[in-house]
């Protein structure tokens, strides 16, 4: 019996030695968040498809709606510049979420999920790779704010952080969805309806004020991308619809939300 106990002790030291340390931890952090990022190294096409749409909304639906419509001294193309700088964010973080499909399909996410380290720490790798691309993609954009509101580089440092918080949201929800699915089709078929009401329920195209439906203004205001539009255009434009310190708030909650739904849903990915 005292054999036996002293072999079960053993193990038990044994399993102990062999847990993840929390440096091991970060080191599986960093070597997800580094693969994603050498991916996106690779594929400068992405780059280059992300800023497309938006800059087609900025000069092509700008110009042309803003030949007849300014909202109060601010041109009609400035005005919508901080909410497509969200929309930029809001696409192509949620539908970074795709590759969790696309590596399952190729058997790369099997071989990372069998890590000697927890499946957390796998997704906040992916968190930071994709809000790495994301934020990569946004600079790019940010940097032509003179074109649109001038050059402020406060704001711009403003903006940049409160767009940093929503790549980590909407990366989060894109992981989230692709742990459930299988098939690439299925997949983008339910992120664009999540996708799509996000960013015209955002305010990014229009003024948020009491002149909307009651039923849009719900709406508006129950949308979490509502509130970084408003505190980038604040930034930018000082055109601030709630208070700052509530749209920081709205968007940390919600960013905060988001890792723990999504953590959840990839620990849980079969």
């Amino acid at each position: 019996m005292m054999a036996k106990t002293k072999k079960k002790s053993k193990a038990i030291a044994a399993n102990d030695d062999d847990a993840p340390t929390f440096r091991d931890e970060l080191m599986g952090v960093y070597a997800v968040w580094y693969r994603e990022f050498k991916v996106f190294q690779r594929e400068k096409s992405r780059v280059i498809s992300s800023l497309v749409s938006p800059l087609m909304w900025l000069f092509l639906f700008g110009s042309g709606v803003g030949s007849s419509v300014n909202i109060g001294d601010v041109n009609y193309q400035s005005y919508i510049y901080p909410g497509i700088l969200t929309m930029a964010v809001l696409f192509s973080a949620v539908f970074f979420g795709l590759y969790i499909v696309w590596d399952r399909k190729l058997d790369v996410l099997k071989a990372v999920l069998v890590a000697p380290v927890s499946r957390v720490s796998i997704f906040f790798g992916k968190v930071l790779g994709g809000c790495t691309d994301v934020m990569i993609q946004s600079l790019i954009l940010l940097l032509l704010s003179f074109l649109f509101v001038g050059f402020n580089p406060l704001g711009m440092l403003i903006t940049f952080f409160i767009l940093f918080l929503t790549a980590i949201s909407m990366v989060s929800l894109g992981l989230a969805i692709g742990s459930f699915f299988e098939s690439l089709e299925g997949f983008q078929i339910i992120s664009t309806f999540v996708v799509f009401p996000l960013f015209f329920l955002s305010g990014a195209l229009y003024p948020v004020n009491d002149k909307l439906p009651a039923w849009l203004q719900g709406a508006v205001k129950l949308n979490p991308l509502t509130y970084t539009v408003d505190a980038a255009r604040g930034a930018l434009l000082g055109m601030n619809a709630f208070p700052m310190a509530l749209d920081l708030g709205a968007i940390a909650g919600f960013a905060v939300l988001m890792v723990l739904v999504g953590s959840v849903c990839f620990s849980r990915m079969k």
